[in-house]
C-alpha cells in the first residue's frame, strides 16, 4: 500500500462486497469469506458492522467527539460530558475508543468489527461493548468461535487485552498478512503529514504528542 492508502486518503486497495456488506482490502476478501462460510456451518452469521473507513470519515468521528456531538466514554464505558473536559484532556478521552485520522487500522481494509447476525433478536440495538462478547453475552458464542478459528484464516484480535492504549475491543479482528506490513509502513512522518493537512479539531494537541500517541496506541497491540 502507498501512503495515501495506508492513511485512508485513497481506496484503490479496497473492494466492496454485497454479502456480507462490507469493504475490504482485495487480499483479505477470500480469507474473510472462507471464515464466514465456516462460521455459517455452525449457525453463526458472521457479519461486519464496520470495515474499511476512509480518512474523511475518521475525521468526522474525531470532530464529532471533540465537539461533544458524539458520545464520549471513559475506560469503563461510562458516559462523560464534554463541557466538563478540558481541551488538553480530550485527546486521551477520544483515544480510549477511537483512533486519530490516518492512524485507524480500518483505513487498511484489513480490519473489521464483527457480530453474529443470527444471534441478534428483533429490535435489539447492537452497542459493540465488551459485555456483549462475554461468555454470557449475546455474542459470547461468536467470541468463543473466533478464539478457536481466527488464526486458521489469518486473522487475529489486535485489541484483545488492555495494554494501556485503546480499550479492549473483542469485536475487532484484523487480517495479519495485510495489517502487519501496513503497520510497519505507517511511520511517524506519513502520519504527521496526513494530520497536518487535515481539518481535524484539536490538531495541535495531537501533533504535539504524536510520537507518544504513535507508540502507545498504534504500535501497542496484541500480536497475531
Amino acid at each position: 500500500m502507498n501512503d495515501l492508502e495506508i492513511t485512508g486518503r485513497a481506496r484503490s486497495h479496497i473492494v466492496a462486497l454485497n454479502e456480507p456488506r462490507c469493504a475490504l482490502h482485495y487480499e483479505a476478501i477470500a480469507s474473510f469469506l472462507a471464515m464466514r462460510d465456516a462460521a455459517a456451518s455452525e449457525d453463526i452469521g458472521l457479519g461486519a458492522r464496520s470495515s474499511f473507513r476512509d480518512f474523511a470519515t475518521q475525521v468526522a468521528i474525531w470532530n464529532g467527539k471533540w465537539r461533544g456531538e458524539r458520545p464520549l466514554l471513559n475506560r469503563g464505558g461510562e458516559p462523560l460530558r464534554r463541557a466538563q473536559i478540558a481541551d488538553g484532556e480530550m485527546v486521551d478521552i477520544i483515544l480510549t475508543w477511537s483512533s486519530v485520522p490516518g492512524g485507524s487500522r480500518h483505513h487498511w481494509g484489513s480490519d473489521l468489527d464483527v457480530t453474529d447476525t443470527n444471534a441478534i433478536p428483533s429490535g435489539y440495538e447492537v452497542r459493540l461493548i465488551t459485555e456483549e462478547y462475554a461468555e454470557s453475552g449475546i455474542f459470547g458464542r461468536l467470541s468463543q468461535w473466533l478464539d478457536a478459528h481466527l488464526a486458521q484464516f489469518g486473522f487475529f484480535r489486535p485489541y484483545r487485552t488492555d495494554r494501556g492504549g485503546y480499550c479492549p475491543e473483542p469485536w475487532h479482528i484484523s487480517y495479519a498478512p495485510v495489517a502487519m506490513p501496513a503497520l510497519e509502513s505507517l511511520n511517524l512522518a506519513v502520519l504527521r503529514q496526513a494530520l497536518a493537512d487535515s481539518d481535524m479539531d484539536g490538531k495541535q494537541f495531537v501533533l504535539d504528542r504524536l510520537p507518544e500517541i504513535y507508540t502507545r496506541y498504534l504500535l501497542n497491540i496484541d500480536a497475531p
